[in-house]
């Protein structure tokens, strides 16, 4: 017989499962009397667990949301963190299969108290994704504290620290997070440059609430700003291209993190990629084996011209 503490858990674990159990069916599969269930019924409830019951031969136990944290002693920061590591893994396929992550992520949200389920809710209401790699992590309470800017609708007073290291303080109107898969991006409209901008949440130093309203007049597509900036931000030049490909196709051959896509009618795909110089880009596009048209800069055409062409000449018939 296994015991006490390894049967409560046991017991949380099926009052979590399904919405409601008859006592007869918890003792069935826990294999204990009737009075056991009983019993240990009781002792959840005194540790907090919310565990309601109705008379009658068609009555059972059925779980709800407690009113404080039980007995896994989660403060706030830790309760987001294993909510967000659950929710990342049941949408990333991460351990090889989401069904285990998502059915622990709703057990955990079932008991949570109101109070903490509602903070949790805001990272829902605020995350994007885009497909990538793993990166720099953030704190919990920070990424929380950006969720919650997302969704306030509160200006803020932004501390932020570029990427070579120079600190600034600007007031921003917050929009959304981003995840692309390898960083978190923050989103926000740059006051004073009335200019929509994405920052690295994990440069953010501190975010505080000014108490004035946002103007969030004409936001962006907050997936394809943050994709467009990781694709061209670093570059000095930016070409444009047609892929005669629907979009699907268009982001399995160009990744969202290496161009910012954006359709052509039905079946082609409009992509602007950012490289070192026109050669460099044109090496690239060679590269994707593909059909393709340059609309701009001529300068990447003619040295996709020049290099297609070296190609034909080192290939063409052997002189006789």
């Amino acid at each position: 017989m296994i015991g006490s503490s390894a049967r409560l858990l046991r017991l949380l674990s099926l009052l979590s499962a399904r919405p409601s159990w008859t006592c007869a069916e918890l003792a069935e599969r826990m294999e204990v009397t009737d009075r056991t269930v009983r019993r240990d019924v009781a002792r959840l409830r005194d540790l907090g667990y919310a565990v309601d019951s109705d008379a009658g031969p068609w009555g059972g136990y059925r779980l709800r949301a407690g009113a404080r944290v039980p007995p896994l002693i989660l403060d706030d920061e830790e309760a987001l963190a294993v909510a967000t590591g659950l929710r990342e893994a049941a949408l990333s396929d991460a351990l090889g299969g989401d069904q285990a992550a998502l059915s622990a992520l709703l057990k955990l949200r079932q008991v949570l108290p109101r109070r903490v389920a509602e903070r949790l809710g805001e990272l829902d209401d605020a995350f994007v994704r885009l497909p990538g790699t793993d990166g720099p992590q953030i704190r919990a309470g920070l990424l929380l504290e950006l969720a919650a800017a997302c969704r306030q609708g509160e200006r803020a007073r932004l501390s932020y620290t570029d990427g070579e290291g120079r600190a600034t303080v600007r007031d921003v109107d917050p929009y959304r997070l981003v995840h692309t898969g390898r960083r978190w991006y923050f989103v926000a409209r740059d006051v004073s440059r009335d200019q929509w901008r994405t920052f690295r949440a994990d440069r953010v130093d501190r975010l505080r609430p000014t108490g004035r309203p946002v103007d969030l007049t004409d936001p962006p597509d907050p997936a394809r700003l943050v994709s467009r900036n990781i694709a061209n931000g670093p570059y000095p030049l930016s070409a444009t291209i047609r892929l005669p490909l629907p979009m699907s196709q268009a982001l399995r051959l160009v990744p969202a993190t290496v161009g910012s896509h954006r359709p052509d009618g039905p079946d082609a795909t409009l992509v602007d990629i950012g490289g070192p110089d026109a050669d460099g880009l044109a090496r690239y596009l060679l590269g994707l084996a593909a059909p393709l048209r340059v609309l701009a800069p001529e300068a990447v055409r003619q040295a996709l011209v020049r290099r297609t062409r070296a190609l034909l000449d080192g290939n063409g018939p052997s002189a006789e």
